[in-house]
């Protein structure tokens, strides 16, 4: 079986690395590719500048197929790495610069990026929690432009510490319901970040948790936040019943009183797991009902709930394509799907490649297969940039949608590229 595409792993680095590996220097691995291709134009010069990508320059293709032979290494890899340079050049400085340089732009200002400090015993006030709530949206924002593999050891991390703060000092009723609801959103946002890790942690502990917590502070529409993103994934990877069970405890959760635009994000993971079921008149109901409420939300009705700043109409938009793609509805879905990526931020990569991977299946099942091809390759190539699970799974439902259409040429010349066997 080949590699997965989806590392985040760049060329330049990675041939660095296999070199220092093989005990080489940059004159060896010269001498090597001289010797394998038969052509003399490599010097130490040239791999120099591969290595650090200097002005933006990757290996070209050519010189792939001799460097996985010299480096003893798959080809697959190597050319996902590449994609990986390209992509990241593309989209600019946020998907280049380091997890720890994204987190310490994102988080609020004087509040470094360093575990919150505890003492036991010690009186904390209003002004503690609301730093707190704005630390768990700093981190948030982060989740918008890194993918599971980079966040999730601070969410975790962050997410101790906020129930340290919690259990460990002293506090009037009203900054404790604050704290809990730090808690219960710290909580959503660690277990979110966890489902994109591919199991390296466990997502429904601190889902549970946080479910916990959002009950404690009697905030409804939080706590169907936390049940309702604890269903979606649970149906999203193989329990569909029971995660659509999760999203109908959350729609019961959130009740009558909670902000229109919370209760749309409810309806619409209730739409997309009952479509995971099978059940596709629910689904369409539901995601009916979802739209409705995010079109009569009013401007500003949840903005003292950060949590809900993703969730709007074009969001929305994106859901309800999902759910006609996965009930093979394309001609509802397509249209969406490219208003959508037309006005998307391409730093936001990981979401931009799950957008096209829902576009890439839609327009298989309308027959668009050579527009499918070329919205593959796109979502593949921007993927390679980030190490999200999340985007690796989509990949494999792409690959395995493309396969049915291996005798169509554009189809066949991603296949070779993407699903490849090692060389």
């Amino acid at each position: 079986m080949p590699e997965p595409p989806v590392t985040g792993e760049r060329l330049g680095p990675l041939i660095r690395m296999l070199r220092l590996r093989a005990g080489w220097t940059e004159d060896d691995l010269a001498r090597a590719l001289v010797a394998d291709s038969g052509r003399t134009t490599i010097t130490r010069t040239e791999v120099w500048r591969w290595e650090v990508e200097y002005e933006g320059r990757t290996t070209g293709p050519f010189w792939l197929p001799h460097l996985a032979h010299v480096l003893n290494v798959p080809l697959t890899r190597l050319k996902a790495a590449r994609a990986a340079s390209k992509a990241a050049r593309r989209i600019g400085h946020i998907a280049t610069a380091t997890p720890t340089e994204v987190l310490s732009s994102l988080l609020p200002p004087g509040e470094p990026l360093a575990p919150c400090g505890t003492h036991a015993g010690r009186r904390i006030g209003l002004d503690d929690a609301e730093a707190l709530l704005r630390r768990v949206h700093g981190l948030r924002l982060a989740d918008d432009v890194l993918a599971g593999g980079d966040l999730v050891e601070t969410c975790v991390r962050e997410l101790r510490q906020a129930v340290n703060l919690f259990n460990q000092t002293s506090h009037t009723e009203v900054v404790g319901q604050r704290l809990l609801v730090a808690v219960a959103e710290m909580a959503q946002l660690a277990g979110w970040v966890a489902t994109d890790t591919g199991g390296r942690v466990d997502p429904e502990p601190l889902f549970r948790l946080g479910a916990s917590a959002a009950r404690q502070a009697e905030d409804g529409a939080l706590a169907a936040h936390l049940l309702g993103s604890w269903g979606y994934w649970t149906a999203n990877t193989g329990n569909p019943r029971r995660g659509l069970e999760l999203v109908r405890a959350a729609e019961a959760a959130a009740g009558t009183d909670a902000p229109l635009v919370a209760r749309s994000l409810t309806a619409a993971r209730l739409a997309w797991t009952s479509a995971l079921a099978g059940d596709a008149q629910g689904a369409l109901r539901a995601m009916g009902e979802a739209m409705e409420q995010i079109t009569d939300a009013g401007p500003g009705e949840a903005a003292d709930r950060l949590w809900l700043y993703w969730v709007d109409m074009p969001e929305q938009e994106v859901m309800e394509a999902r759910v006609a793609t996965q009930l093979h509805r394309p001609l509802r879905a397509v249209p969406l799907l490219r208003r959508a990526l037309s006005g998307y931020d391409p730093t936001h990569v990981r979401e931009y490649a799950l957008y096209l991977s829902w576009l890439v299946t839609a327009l298989l099942d309308a027959n668009e297969a050579e527009e499918a091809a070329a919205q593959a390759h796109r979502m593949f190539e921007m993927a390679a940039s980030v190490p999200s699970a999340r985007a690796a799974e989509r990949g494999d439902v792409v690959l395995a949608a493309l396969r049915h259409h291996r005798r169509v040429p554009e189809i066949a010349e991603v296949l070779a590229l993407w699903d490849a066997p090692p060389a």
